[in-house]
């Protein structure tokens, strides 16, 4: 039995030779609901001479420059689809025909693009803002609750190209170790040598007492320059950058901080610092992000890395209201012995009740390091207690408080009040983070120095506050909004 079966024709494109009468528009290729379409009318909406770009008025003399509106979608637009090199986006201008669509057909050449960048660092954070702004007067912030935390990023700098103290040192007794063995080891060659033996690894030898001698004289420089300045470690290739700790993964880099509102995970604040702990910064974002956002007062809630007594009172003072989890350090709970949290303290009096009914008043002031402490304690009390074993090893228990205790201790009413914070801090942060490194790629950072790598940031930061905007109220809602 025969089977016949029909041969049907495949769709076919235009022939590339063929002339047309009536070209096409590039507009016709942008729909209407694409994301170029809301970058032309934001960049159009702003005042880039306020938000302190260069070049914004052209010259009346020599040779025109690009306009920095053009560069300034060029870098929104990669930084929003992953292309965040000036060279893949120089080629981006010839082939993709959004970019041709958001150019109109400009084409300027990579270091035009890099200088661009370099040049306008601080006015990217400017133009962050207005974003955050914008998305404010959409309602799309709680503007109650923010969540900090920090990741750190990888620099323009390896491992091998950064010091510390002991790092140069220990460096260092390696370089003279291998230059006694290759002197050593020469001796030998030359003796063998006399004897007839093939004199090229003796030039070997040489090569590598050379090498040798050129790595410590480049150690002992390094050290002495470490030596002059106030830092605890020297980066060569980014002096900006700094060893971080194992934990996260990066070997030398930077401290990325963001605060983001809790109601649709958009990012209100963001900062990059060369510093490598998280304590000491949450004051300082979550106050900037109370500012972006316009309000006399907000929640910000922290991991216990963020712990600090000096930075819960910054917080207050700045009209932050904190919420950090304590770490869990103590000396006592390690050791088996009653916490502190077990003696409680009677504000009226100003003494502590310990496990026992015992009373510790104070007894000494402590001014030699940070906040003024009190030491709380009762000799006499201890030496008779039956207690003793469980609450100390020493003769006696002394209880130390800070000054400005009574803010930690508020703060730990307002987290046993409401637990659940520290599972919304988490699921708040972790959004931002995780679309940053692995949808939007980035893990590291493309420039040097910390000026530099801020302005980057900021573009990353704002990339993905435009592509949650997106999500939220749609492209025409946007452009809408910036257009008004």
């Amino acid at each position: 039995m025969r089977v016949i079966c029909s041969v049907m024709a495949h769709i076919s494109g235009d022939d590339r030779s063929q002339l047309l009468l009536l070209p096409e528009s590039v507009d016709d290729y942008v729909a209407p609901d694409n994301p170029v379409r809301f970058i032309e009318t934001f960049v159009d909406s702003l005042d880039l001479e306020a938000c302190g770009f260069a070049r914004v008025r052209g010259k009346a003399t020599g040779r025109p420059g690009y306009n920095p509106a053009d560069l300034l979608k060029l870098y929104i637009y990669g930084y929003l689809n992953r292309v965040r090199s000036s060279r893949r986006l120089e080629i981006e201008t010839r082939r993709n025909i959004e970019v041709i669509w958001l150019m109109r057909r400009l084409s300027p050449d990579f270091k035009t693009i890099a200088d661009f960048r370099r040049d306008n660092r601080a006015a990217f954070r400017q133009v962050f803002r207005a974003f955050v702004v914008l998305c404010r007067e959409l309602d799309l912030y709680g503007r109650e609750l923010v969540a900090v935390d920090g990741t750190r990023l990888k620099a323009v700098n390896s491992r091998d190209r950064n010091f510390t103290k002991a790092k140069l040192e220990r460096s260092l007794r390696e370089s003279e170790e291998k230059l006694d063995r290759y002197l050593k080891q020469l001796d030998i060659a030359d003796k063998d040598d006399v004897d007839g033996a093939d004199p090229s690894k003796a030039k070997d030898l040489q090569a590598k007492i050379a090498k040798v001698r050129e790595r410590r004289v480049h150690l002992e420089a390094c050290q002495s320059d470490l030596a002059k300045s106030a830092e605890d470690q020297i980066s060569l290739t980014d002096p900006d950058s700094r060893a971080m700790h194992p934990s996260s993964r990066v070997s030398v880099g930077y401290n990325v901080q963001i605060a983001v509102d809790t109601k649709h995970k958009l990012i209100a604040e963001q900062q990059v610092h060369s510093r490598v702990a998280d304590q000491g910064l949450l004051a300082e974002t979550a106050n900037a992000a109370r500012e972006n956002l316009a309000v006399d007062e907000i929640k910000a809630v922290a991991d216990r890395g963020y712990y600090s007594m000096e930075d819960i009172a910054a917080c207050n003072a700045a009209a932050v209201i904190p919420h950090v989890c304590k770490p869990n350090n103590s000396i006592a709970a390690r050791s088996g012995h009653f916490t502190k949290e077990m003696f409680r303290y009677d504000a009226v009096a100003d003494v502590y009740i310990c496990p026992g009914s015992q009373t510790l008043e104070p007894r000494y002031v402590d001014k030699t390091r940070g906040p003024t402490k009190i030491e709380y304690c009762n000799r006499a009390a201890c030496r008779t207690c039956d207690l003793r074993s469980l609450c100390t090893n020493g003769s006696y228990r002394k209880i130390t408080r800070a000054e400005d205790e009574a803010l930690l201790e508020q703060m730990a009413e307002r987290l046993r009040a409401r637990p659940e914070l520290l599972d919304i801090r988490r699921e708040t942060v972790e959004h931002p983070f995780g679309t940053i490194k692995q949808w939007m790629g980035q893990g590291a950072f493309l420039m040097r120095r910390l000026e530099n790598v801020r302005g980057e940031f900021s573009l990353t930061a704002l990339a993905y506050n435009i592509r949650r905007a997106i999500t939220l109220v749609g492209v025409s809602g946007l452009i809408a909004a910036a257009a008004n």
